[in-house]
């Protein structure tokens, strides 16, 4: 029945001058989104994006991957009709017809939208003879314009489209509209989350992953692939920057206490992280890190954490607990993968008793015995990039 994607805006109308730049954006993010289907023709027209297929097999599908494109607010799957009155009633008679068949509808509403004020009917009276063509096609409906079964959505533009529903969708941004950064992704449940949210803001995420093989896995290393194609069918393509740190952990093993490893870890992860965004012209790290969840969470760890690099940092879990950042992977579709029992490196060299409040002097003795520039470089040397 429906041939066509009506994609309503969100914060893009707000954007002023700067509008067509961000639209462009969303065009592309849908190119990509939907690379899979062919016989799709993308487009605008008077401030929306169209979606058109020559395979309405292909529909649900894309109202599926569309519903997950940040910078959408809402779609409509909707029939295209030329600008000709009495194909457009005839076509909203087919329609309601169509819904008539699937579901008990006894009231039904009309509701015109005229984009093109050049259309020579106006909005409310096109609304009334359209309901009038209704009425008198099917005798057991009456009009109820509070609350009825069925509405029945006229938007008149270049072309006409004529839809029944509106769906909602994930909004924010269009991704790559605001920057790019790189998000520390490991297998557990809270960066992807983070990922997710910073991309929603506009940002073009890329991801880089510490591992520690052989003590993790490949299907650690597995895991995390499939985290980060679950994570592109909101944000797009993500490079994935694989690097071994191993050399590292043994290193903070033979030179340094125990209960300091993870700080230690994480900063020389941070030096990494931040090398590697800059090099691929990332303006901020990402990190899944919620105020008091674990040892290096607390505040005076993030402390001397950052301290290692110059590069801000987004912190998007900050302020929520575990249930919220569950609830939200749940949503994402990410959750299911995060809790498949294969270690990452943080938790095959986690002390059993880490510090919760370092002090800054201490860590800085205690990198002092070793070659931090020498394991960094290293490390690189082990980088993948998927």
């Amino acid at each position: 029945m429906y041939n066509i994607v009506s994609a309503s805006f969100g914060e893009i109308f707000l954007k002023g001058k700067n509008r067509g730049n961000f639209e462009h954006q969303l065009v592309e993010q849908i190119k990509f989104a939907l690379k899979e289907f062919k016989g799709i023709t993308i487009y605008k027209d008077l401030g929306k994006v169209f979606i058109e297929t020559t395979n309405i097999d292909d529909m649900d599908g894309i109202i599926q991957k569309t519903r997950k494109i940040f910078g959408i607010v809402s779609i409509s799957p909707s029939i295209k009709v030329e600008k000709d009155p009495e194909k457009i009633y005839e076509k909203a008679v087919e329609l309601f017809g169509y819904l008539k068949e699937n579901q008990n509808i006894k009231t039904f509403k009309v509701n015109t939208k005229r984009g093109d004020k050049n259309f020579p009917i106006k909005s409310m009276d096109f609304s009334a003879e359209a309901g009038g063509k209704i009425l008198a096609a099917f005798n057991d409906v009456s009009v109820d314009v509070h609350n009825p079964d069925a509405e029945i959505l006229i938007d008149i533009k270049k072309s006409c489209y004529i839809s029944s529903e509106k769906i909602k969708t994930v909004g924010g941004m269009p991704v790559g509209s605001c920057g790019k950064a790189l998000l520390l992704l490991s297998g557990g449940i809270d960066s992807p989350v983070a990922g997710y949210m910073i991309a929603k803001r506009g940002v073009a995420v890329n991801a880089i992953y510490f591992h520690t093989y052989p003590f993790t896995s490949e299907r650690a290393n597995e895991k995390v692939k499939q985290l980060k194609e679950r994570l592109e069918e909101y944000c797009g393509k993500i490079k994935l920057f694989s690097i071994n740190i191993l050399e590292i952990h043994k290193a903070i093993k033979e030179f340094c206490r125990e209960d300091e490893t993870t700080i230690l870890a994480r900063r020389f992860m941070m030096r990494i992280a931040e090398r590697i965004a800059r090099e691929n012209s990332m303006e901020m790290l990402i990190t899944g890190e919620s105020l008091g969840q674990v040892a290096s969470q607390t505040m005076k760890s993030m402390i001397v954490i950052e301290n290692a690099i110059d590069m801000p940092i987004l912190k998007p879990l900050i302020g929520m607990d575990k249930t919220e950042i569950i609830e939200r992977a749940r949503e994402i579709g990410t959750y299911e993968t995060s809790i498949l029992p294969y270690d990452d490196c943080c938790s095959v060299f986690a002390p059993s008793h880490p510090v919760i409040n370092p002090k800054m002097d201490n860590i800085i003795k205690s990198e002092s015995k070793l070659n931090v520039d020498e394991l960094i470089e290293k490390c690189i040397s082990t980088i993948e990039i998927l």
